[in-house]
């Protein structure tokens, strides 16, 4: 065998490839979709659904790294798919990828568990770099869309904190971080951010501390 001119420290690709299920209701789309990610040897398309509840299917079947979910389907839309995917499985990394910004499309799935939301004009590049970071359990949100989610989290909000926000803010306060917060409440670590900035919108405070003491303060955990 010949020798190597890198002495064999040339990255090759990964041992293990990141295994991915695609969900979208267009045959085209799904296609494509392979077509890209199989380029790189470091993923590997395991499963296509056409509609949520085929995904759920699948998913149960045979789990994936990542689930790349299309929103508006027939028989089970995204949000829904990714509420029972996370019901099955606490520990699926599920990346939306829509055509479909608006505000309610974004924080429906934020909320309901997403791991990172993206929009379909996304590059090669950054849809790559989303899956591998998704795959990670890192959250991942387009530009667009991460404007979106400020200008949600940025508007004045009144009344009292939600029975999740009380949830994620007595974790907390318990000394829990953002990934063990999670856990406990069978939530992504996005979700459990946005609940949080929620909370401090709310209460009037800029960061978990004070939050906690804001909460003791007006007798939240009693």
């Amino acid at each position: 065998m010949s020798g190597n001119t890198h002495g064999g420290d040339t990255p090759g690709p990964s041992p293990t490839p990141i295994r991915i299920l695609i969900v979208d209701d267009h045959p085209v789309v799904r296609d494509g979709l392979r077509g890209v990610l199989e380029r790189d040897p470091d993923f590997t398309v395991t499963g296509e659904a056409g509609d949520g509840a085929e995904a759920v299917e699948l998913y149960e079947r045979q789990p994936a790294d990542v689930v790349l979910m299309d929103l508006r389907m027939p028989r089970m839309g995204g949000v829904e798919a990714i509420k029972r995917l996370l019901r099955g499985d606490p520990e699926a990394r599920i990346l939306v990828l829509t055509t479909y910004d608006t505000d309610s499309d974004v924080m429906g799935a934020l909320a309901a568990g997403a791991t990172g939301y993206l929009l379909k004009d996304t590059p090669r590049e950054e849809l790559t770099r989303a899956v591998r970071s998704a795959s990670s359990g890192q959250s991942v949100l387009s530009p667009a869309v991460t404007g979106r989610v400020l200008g949600q989290v940025r508007k004045p909000t009144q009344g009292p904190l939600s029975d999740r926000e009380l949830q994620v803010l007595r974790l907390i306060a318990d000394g829990a971080t953002n990934r063990q917060a999670a856990a406990a409440l069978f939530i992504s670590q996005a979700t459990v951010k946005t609940h949080l900035l929620h909370v401090y919108e709310k209460l009037g405070v800029k960061d978990r501390a004070a939050a906690v003491s804001e909460a003791h303060k007006r007798h939240l955990f009693e």
